[in-house]
């Protein structure tokens, strides 16, 4: 078996002493097998053997394309009007040797895990393999590092097209709608997730969508954005100002610049993902808006723009080389404004290097 990725895996099979594994998250999917694919409602699996060749099961109208995508491994597909579950444990029950595999808890719902234990009722799941998967993704090889970097390049660009698109009047949905545009226009395949453009107090909902809201002067313009480059992501979060504003989202602005460049700055290998969040929401809170810092200071990605670790208050987990994660603190003042200033990187024995290059000193349009 010559994917890396996929023979880890088998000796962990091995050593668990599993028939096999079912892999059914679809970011999973695409980290182990390169074909990269949301299947919605219906199935799609990678199904892993500890002794036999793997295999990706999904709905038949995508089998060309998981031939096309470098699977060099058997593809079987299924008709709307069949039963998934039942052709799976067809397929794997012609493979496997023995009846005990794994599965992503996670992911399965209980409805499909209920189909699945319906369709092979002589096997059992009681193994399961997220943590796995997720110490596997945890670590970045030198050529996913690569991909990230091109990823952070595209959102850089993206940031560029964005404060261009800036006027009087302009929606966030328009400027968004313009970002994206060009980004596909010129080569980009997707969006890493739907792009966040935020103007003024409206960017105070740290989780609020873009909208019909109007940009005027004074305000600000949070961008939250990331592309899907060579299969991998990129998250990166600006914000900039629209005219001359307020003293006080002037001061908001300081405090988070400060915070999140004492991180980006201080990250180490050895220190735990709290202590790192520590370093952030101190210099927050020292200032007086902690309160309005509200969720957690990073998070991993890589495949999928959110993955394992969190890089949050009580984490012990240990900052290493070629871990990937964001670092991203925020305030958010009611009816004032909403600041988030956001790069994703890699850990090197140098420290923290950033996919992104686009300055974070208070930009104004």
């Amino acid at each position: 078996m010559t994917n890396q990725k996929l023979t880890t895996l088998t000796h962990w099979l091995t050593e668990q002493h599993l028939s096999g594994a079912i892999l059914t998250n679809f970011h999973t999917v695409a980290y182990l097998s390169g074909f990269t694919s949301d299947p919605i409602e219906r199935v799609l699996a990678l199904v892993v053997f500890p002794d036999h060749a793997p295999f990706l099961f999904g709905p038949a109208l995508e089998v060309n394309s998981m031939q096309a995508s470098g699977w060099t491994y058997p593809a079987y597909g299924y008709d709307d009007q069949e039963n998934p579950w039942a052709k799976l444990a067809q397929h794997i029950k012609k493979d496997a040797h023995g009846t005990a595999f794994a599965i992503e808890a996670d992911n399965l719902t209980m409805a499909r895990y209920q189909a699945l234990q319906s369709a092979f009722p002589e096997a059992t799941f009681n193994a399961d393999i997220t943590e796995k998967i997720n110490t596997m993704r945890l670590i970045k090889t030198p050529d996913e590092i690569q991909h990230m970097l091109a990823a952070g390049r595209d959102a850089d660009r993206a940031f560029a097209i964005g404060f261009d698109a800036l006027a009087t009047g302009v929606t966030e949905l328009g400027v968004a709608a313009q970002l994206e545009y060009e980004l596909k226009r010129t080569g980009v395949p997707a969006m890493s997730f739907d792009t966040l453009v935020q103007f003024g107090a409206h960017a105070a909902d740290p989780h609020g969508a873009t909208s019909s809201r109007q940009l005027n002067p004074g305000e600000m313009a949070l961008f939250d954005l990331g592309t899907m480059t060579e299969g991998y992501a990129s998250d990166a979060t600006r914000t900039v100002a629209f005219g001359k504003i307020s003293d006080k989202a002037q001061d908001i602005y300081a405090v988070t610049l400060e915070a999140q460049l004492a991180a980006q700055s201080q990250a180490k290998i050895g220190m735990t993902a709290g202590e790192l969040d520590a370093i952030a929401r101190n210099i927050i809170t020292k200032a007086g808006y902690g309160d309005y810092f509200v969720h957690r200071l990073g998070h991993g990605l890589g495949a999928s723009v959110h993955e394992f670790p969190s890089i949050m208050a009580g984490s012990d987990l240990i900052l290493q080389e070629g871990m990937v994660f964001s670092i991203e603190p925020g305030i958010y003042l009611p009816d004032v404004a909403g600041i988030r200033i956001e790069d994703s990187g890699y850990m090197t024995t140098d420290g923290f290097i950033p996919f992104t290059q686009t300055p974070k000193t208070l930009q104004q349009f």
